[in-house]
């Protein structure tokens, strides 16, 4: 399910379309839903990274999670260059939508070194990534004042 079909949809706050696919961003996550076909690599990879630190800056906590309506493939042997550029990114989640992404979103996941990314729903994801990256942000402001 496109983010634009479900009941979030109204609670879109910004939307870019880049060549790589669309960013959806919301107050403390953005929902990344890449073109068919394209290979996300260090060369393309600017073109989602730059939107969102342009959203979020350098200091917000935030969470992606990268919607798998189409099938595309990632270079993960650069995923720590990604990482590196959003040093605020608290959470990460994919949702697979058949089989195939499915396996895909299992190999991202063991590239990641936080606790599972995978979700079925689109619905499960963003629960998930919202609650870790206000949980996060508490724990920040709670730092701060101490």
């Amino acid at each position: 399910m496109k983010i634009t079909e479900s009941d979030f949809s109204c609670q879109i706050v910004k939307s870019v379309q880049t060549n790589l696919g669309h960013i959806f961003f919301f107050n403390h996550i953005a929902i990344v839903e890449l073109n068919e076909g394209i290979h996300f690599n260090i060369n393309n990879a600017h073109l989602i990274l730059d939107e969102l630190k342009s959203f979020f800056g350098d200091k917000q906590p935030f969470g992606v999670i990268a919607n798998r309506i189409n099938s595309y493939s990632i270079d993960f042997k650069n995923i720590q260059k990604y990482r590196a550029q959003l040093r605020n990114l608290q959470s990460y989640g994919v949702v697979g939508h058949d089989s195939i992404s499915m396996m895909n979103a299992i190999i991202e996941n063991d590239f990641c070194i936080s606790e599972k990314i995978y979700y079925d729903t689109i619905y499960d994801a963003i629960n998930h990534v919202y609650h870790k990256v206000k949980k996060s942000n508490l724990f920040s402001l709670t730092q701060l004042n101490q």
